[in-house]
């Protein structure tokens, strides 16, 4: 049986003789309560309601915007990104925070070349040597964080500087070409006209959702980012989530490694630098909380097409690449901002 305050109908309100709520036979309240409702359902859409609105008014400007070329290439841009924002997405929903994945990502690629270049080998082994070390770095931040129980947002940074310091030491700020076929293959290799590099962000996508949704793991990981002190007194094992949360981001970001330079055909001194801002929005737009115990595989899909969308749609209407990072900058305000509110307007 359904009750009054489930139906809308506040205590106490007044009923006709039949018991119908109200002489019109309407739940009192029931307009003030769907604004409200409407809000809501408004911050848990907004980027896709931001996507839609981009992609009608970048296709307004540009025809080629809507062309399937350029979805192409959104498909293949976001590939990376979006790999990037699952790995950041992870230490954010147990409250921690990892600034070094982008800088694990060029430094890992990097390591797998330098092997394929002086010790030889098939590629693909040189490949996995390279996801190895990124899962790696990964597991000793985690370990770093919570055995030493350094700051997470120091340690990370710190290390960010390490590798990327490392990663120009090993490239004596050159650029490396001198890639096997087999390595850059996935890069560029096409099915039906269609790129096949979407196809591995979409089953990160997919094996992250049942992880967080069909395993113990995944609720361990939301219990831990909600309250770490109750998660603790309950029997989850706090450090080992966290650690596993990092290792695995760690083995994310080496993926996306391979993959960025499978695309580029190269690896440069910089690599990786250049995704550090929009890796860290794209979970925070999509709803992952900055407190950590909150987001969807959804929702970070959402905040990395967004990004893209708007990076690309930037580039096709010619606006100064110099004021694209600004916007940037922009978006993760907005994008906290919302954040905030939504946590605030959920909690109420």
């Amino acid at each position: 049986m359904t009750s009054a305050t489930e139906i809308g109908a506040t205590p106490g309100a007044p009923q006709s003789a039949s018991g119908q709520p109200g002489p019109q036979g309407r739940p009192q309240g029931s307009s003030s309560h769907r604004p409200r409702q409407v809000l809501g359902w408004v911050l848990r859409n907004v980027v896709w309601i931001w996507l839609v609105a981009l992609v009608l008014g970048f296709g307004l400007f540009s025809q080629f915007f809507l062309s399937v070329m350029n979805l192409q290439n959104i498909l293949v841009q976001a590939t990376v990104l979006g790999l990037l924002a699952l790995a950041v997405a992870l230490p954010l929903l147990v409250g921690e925070i990892d600034l070094s994945l982008p800088a694990n990502l060029g430094f890992s690629s990097a390591i797998g070349a330098w092997l394929y270049a002086s010790v030889g080998g098939p590629w693909w082994i040189t490949m996995l040597a390279g996801v190895a070390v990124a899962t790696l770095i990964g597991w000793f931040n985690g370990l770093c964080i919570t055995r030493l129980r350094m700051v997470s947002l120091i340690q990370t940074l710190s290390m960010m500087i390490v590798l990327q310091g490392a990663l120009l030491a090993l490239t004596q700020g050159k650029t490396i070409t001198n890639l096997d076929d087999g390595y850059i293959w996935i890069g560029s290799a096409t099915l039906g006209g269609w790129p096949i590099m979407p196809v591995i962000f979409v089953l990160a996508l997919l094996a992250m959702s049942v992880l967080l949704r069909r395993t113990v793991l995944g609720r361990s990981i939301y219990a831990v980012g909600g309250n770490a002190l109750a998660s603790h007194a309950a029997g989850i094992r706090v450090h080992r989530i966290k650690i596993i949360c990092y290792a695995l981001a760690g083995f994310l970001a080496g993926v996306a490694g391979y993959l960025l330079a499978s695309w580029q055909i190269a690896i440069t001194s910089n690599q990786g630098a250049s995704y550090l801002l929009y890796a860290i929005a794209a979970p925070i737009i999509g709803g992952v909380s900055v407190f950590g115990g909150r987001g969807s595989v959804l929702g970070i899909l959402g905040g990395v097409l967004l990004l893209t969308v708007i990076q690309v749609g930037l580039a096709i209407t010619n606006v100064p690449s110099f004021y694209v990072g600004m916007i940037g900058g922009v978006m993760i305000f907005i994008a906290v901002a919302i954040d905030a509110i939504r946590v605030r307007f959920f909690v109420q």
